[in-house]
């Protein structure tokens, strides 16, 4: 009866540290942030990482501070908007996971800046370990657009001008998970129907709108937009923002091999590059 009862107590013991363990690696991400629910008027450091996040993703420009206002509330709606999640301005599980998965949080180097009061802190593409401060005492205006340096303070010497390092990243990104198997002048071409999408009234005026709009790009769908794009990806972007347009002015491009809607069919056809056939 002992050894029965020992068992038992191995077993409840054995089994509640297999379900405990999982549970503290499936949390792990989400509770990069605390488990409150960040909304407006909070303070704090769950703030800061909120908008230190938000800036790294190119949707905050304002100075990080801890305090949740009215430019971290529209930020942070933005990105959800632009993520496809439920557009309620609350940072809740399913937005902090997002946050967590699609940047990096480096706390002491941002709280670092913060202490020596510089604007811009934590800004994706940025080299933290290169980066000048950018001080307060001016506006806290920089836009990230290389003709005043990238989007964390220093100059980029190949980022053109209206075009944050972020952007040339984002876009990187996305011609490497869309791409990659394409050769070069069709690499550009998909980055050159990103810009056209920024230019055309029909779709956001944004590189991160038009990139992460809702089922835009398979890349962003099947999770191939994170992945670490090559120089070639890179260099192809910059040569579409430098005018280079292979595609002819395309809007869409996909590949008729793996197509699945009746409706791109319908769109005017251009031409075929690579694998892909653009049209407008």
């Amino acid at each position: 009866m002992k050894q029965l009862l020992m068992f038992t107590k191995v077993m409840l013991i054995l089994l509640l540290i297999a379900t405990t363990i999982p549970m503290a690696e499936l949390d792990k991400s989400a509770n990069a942030f605390s488990n409150q629910v960040i909304r407006q008027g909070a303070i704090g450091d769950d703030v800061i990482e909120l908008q230190a996040r938000l800036q790294y993703l190119g949707f905050y420009n304002g100075k990080i501070d801890g305090v949740f206002g009215w430019g971290t509330y529209w930020a942070l709606r933005n990105f959800q908007y632009e993520f496809g999640l439920d557009i309620d301005g609350l940072a809740g599980s399913g937005t902090k996971e997002k946050l967590v998965s699609a940047s990096n949080y480096d706390e002491q180097y941002v709280k670092n800046q913060i202490n020596q009061g510089n604007s811009f802190t934590h800004y994706g593409g940025t080299d933290l370990s290169q980066q000048a401060p950018a001080n307060n005492s001016g506006s806290n205006q920089n836009d990230g657009n290389a003709s005043s340096g990238n989007s964390g303070g220093t100059t980029s010497a190949n980022v053109p001008s209206g075009f944050s390092e972020n952007d040339i990243q984002m876009m990187a990104n996305a011609v490497y998970g869309e791409a990659r198997g394409e050769p070069y002048i069709g690499q550009v071409a998909v980055a050159a129907v990103i810009l056209n999408r920024v230019e055309s009234a029909s779709f956001p005026d944004t590189v991160y709108g038009v990139i992460f709009e809702p089922r835009a790009f398979t890349a962003v769908a099947d999770g191939q937009i994170w992945l670490t794009p090559n120089e070639t990806a890179r260099e192809a972007v910059i040569d579409a923002i430098n005018g280079w347009d292979p595609s002819g002015d395309a809007l869409y491009y996909f590949n008729p091999d793996t197509a699945t809607s009746p409706w791109i069919w319908t769109r005017p056809q251009i031409k075929k590059i690579g694998q892909h056939i653009f049209c407008k």
